[in-house]
């Protein structure tokens, strides 16, 4: 009687999908820390009135350090899989170009500015959108043909 043993080797989208939630996990929490987030007696829930800012750069809000950990816990669970990796690089990607042109348009001091963002939180949507896409594009190739142990072990190895 033999045991079988299944290794499974992650592959490098799922590792970068991984990295990259850590990175929003972390990047939440920092938010709420005050020191770490300058101004952080005027962080709100949401809107362009909270001038908390991360690392003094960033603005930032309760709204907004929520959903880097919503987007870290959701990037954690797809990274089980290479597809579910790719799938939340590409559209988390997506994701940030469109918030990078949502910043672009509308007016800072506006209620419309709900997230909130200012011009460096724009740049680094742009650079975030444009990483992340790249990241699951780059890494994911092989995601097509199977996210499963069995693809992870190779041909004829079952």
């Amino acid at each position: 009687m033999s045991a079988t043993t299944h290794s499974y080797t992650r592959r490098p989208v799922q590792l970068a999908a991984a990295v990259v939630s850590v990175v929003f996990l972390l990047v939440g929490v920092l938010g709420f820390i005050p020191g770490v987030t300058t101004d952080y007696d005027q962080l709100t829930f949401a809107g362009h009135n909270s001038m908390a800012m991360l690392l003094g750069v960033f603005m930032v809000s309760v709204l907004h350090n929520i959903v880097h950990l919503l987007f870290g816990v959701v990037g954690l669970a797809t990274a089980r899989t290479a597809r579910g990796a790719k799938m939340f690089l590409v559209v988390g990607g997506a994701v940030y170009l469109v918030l990078w042109i949502y910043g672009l348009v509308i007016d800072h001091g506006s209620d419309a500015n709900f997230v909130p963002v200012n011009t460096a939180d724009n740049w680094l949507h742009l650079v975030l959108g444009v990483g992340m896409i790249a990241l699951g594009l780059l890494t994911g190739r092989e995601a097509r043909a199977g996210s499963g142990p069995q693809a992870a072990r190779g041909p004829g190895l079952g």
